[in-house]
């Protein structure tokens, strides 16, 4: 589905769990490449690509990513994970890449690059491509401190991490594994969903200008999603992605 302004066309196409670390360790891992999956319950034509997105999150090297935007909802199905949030990234990406408008399903690859969500040979050799020549990385952990909140610490950045000298986005996530729905009405009308890596908050806690950083989230803006929370450090906000890292929940 295509959508610019108001005007609503559909696009018809046929994560991680990173190997985290025990609950004992407490911390979490990183991940060599962010897959951000824009889709929606209202849209027909997005069930193949949340199930394509559920298979990425079973890769060791990817971390998946299932954001849920919210101008399906007028046709009289609201989808329940909609946030606005995902409505504005994915509108941020449109204008950063020049598309002429945004749609679902649709994958963005660390950032940079974009595609049909269901399209998996496209998405596939986008993966391929953005793995041939990976950008440095500097150090990225995120970890449970011993007050229940979250200790991030970036390090310094290597030799060709900062584009052009442009600051870096420090983003929280929280998201849940996995949800099934009965979608009552609207495009996907007696059809059982099943979504992955549901993205259920999304917000700026810092910015990274290339020297060491460390942040702490307080307990009570700790909250992880049932698959856990990850720290996305994004270039300018919404360009390329140049690290990540991902925590399960604790016990």
């Amino acid at each position: 589905m295509f959508m610019k302004s108001t005007r609503v066309l559909c696009v018809f196409a046929a994560a991680l769990p990173l190997v985290f670390a025990s609950p004992a360790a407490r911390s979490g891992d990183a991940a060599s490449l962010v897959v951000e999956l824009f889709t929606s319950q209202g849209c027909s034509s997005c069930p193949p690509a949340d199930a394509y997105l559920g298979d990425l999150a079973k890769r060791q090297d990817v971390l998946a990513l299932g954001f849920h935007v919210d101008y399906w909802n007028y046709i009289g199905w609201t989808d329940p994970y909609s946030l606005k949030i995902a409505t504005e990234r994915q509108r941020d990406y449109a204008r950063r890449m020049n598309l002429d408008s945004v749609f679902t399903p649709q994958m963005v690859i660390n950032g940079t690059s974009q595609g049909v969500g269901s399209d998996r040979d496209q998405i596939e050799g986008l993966i391929r491509g953005a793995m041939t020549a990976p950008a440095p990385q500097p150090p990225l952990t995120i970890a449970y401190d011993t007050g229940g909140g979250l200790a991030i610490h970036i390090g310094a950045a290597p030799g060709g991490t900062v584009v052009a000298g442009k600051p870096a986005t420090v983003w929280l996530v929280a998201y849940d594994s996995e949800h099934t729905t009965i979608v009552k009405r609207g495009e996907n009308e007696g059809r059982v969903l099943k979504d992955y890596q549901v993205v259920r908050s999304f917000r700026g806690i810092g910015t990274w200008t290339g020297a060491s950083l460390d942040i702490s989230v307080a307990p009570k803006d700790a909250t992880l999603g049932t698959g856990g929370a990850a720290v996305l450090l994004q270039i300018e906000g919404i360009g390329p992605i140049i690290a990540a890292a991902a925590l399960k929940p604790g016990v």
